[in-house]
């Protein structure tokens, strides 16, 4: 099975860090591919970058011309998985929508622990497209950007002091809302005594599900292929 792992921002260590960690949640056998947009922003922090970036992925899965079973999109809150299901014959698992219907098996309420207040409005509309926005108590920023997320001894400690906000509000669960803070989830589970879910490792997970019983993205309706028509592109 080869699952493709599309970052959403053209940072590279950032890719190599979301590789790392969706290997180490595959099972034996499982081949991650972790890519990189040609384009688009250093990192995702909002409305313009979000759209920017659903545009980027998406141009990027049109070319990309290797074989693979299954999607992960590891931007959480961004825009595009709607866009990436007509697009595809493969399932598409958004890491945003696989941690928080992972969350909603383990409790009743959830809170999202994220990077910066100004991403918060996208990802709590991001939950309410999936159906699973009120089950979440908060969603609270970290006061941390995408790219801060390196310093790991200061994320570690902004990420506990805020999910610490969200259990506190209520939440059972607290999912990591950024594709960065991969890999933390067992240390911050550990220090809270609540499940931490870490949205890489829920989608590589429900990924290899979807292609190991043989399910696909529904054609009828909804994710109904693209008409057929002229589509300029970024060249």
């Amino acid at each position: 099975m080869r699952i493709l792992v599309t970052n959403c921002n053209t940072t590279e260590a950032m890719t190599k860090e979301i590789e790392a960690g969706a290997r180490s949640a595959a099972s034996a056998g499982t081949e991650i591919l972790a890519v990189t947009p040609a384009w688009g922003p250093e990192s995702a922090e909002g409305w313009l970058d979000s759209f920017l970036s659903a545009a980027a992925v998406l141009d990027l899965l049109r070319k990309f011309e290797q074989p693979f079973d299954a999607v992960v999109m590891a931007g959480f809150g961004e825009h595009g998985r709607e866009g990436a299901r007509e697009l595809l014959d493969v399932p598409v698992v958004d890491i945003t929508e696989a941690a928080a219907h992972l969350a909603c098996l383990l409790g009743r309420r959830f809170g999202v622990v994220t990077t910066l207040d100004r991403t918060c409005g996208l990802i709590e509309d991001s939950l309410h497209g999936a159906g699973v926005g009120q089950h979440c108590v908060a969603v609270v920023g970290a006061g941390l950007g995408v790219l801060d997320l390196a310093d790991q001894r200061r994320t570690e400690s902004a990420l506990l002091t805020a999910a610490r906000r969200v259990r506190d509000a209520g939440a059972e669960v607290v999912v990591l809302g950024c594709a960065g803070m991969t890999g933390l989830d067992r240390r911050i589970s550990a220090m809270l005594d609540v499940p931490v879910v870490d949205g890489v490792a829920a989608a590589v997970r429900l990924a290899e599900s979807c292609v190991t019983l043989g399910l696909k993205t529904s054609r009828a309706g909804s994710y109904a292929k693209p008409l057929p028509k002229h589509r300029t592109w970024h060249p």
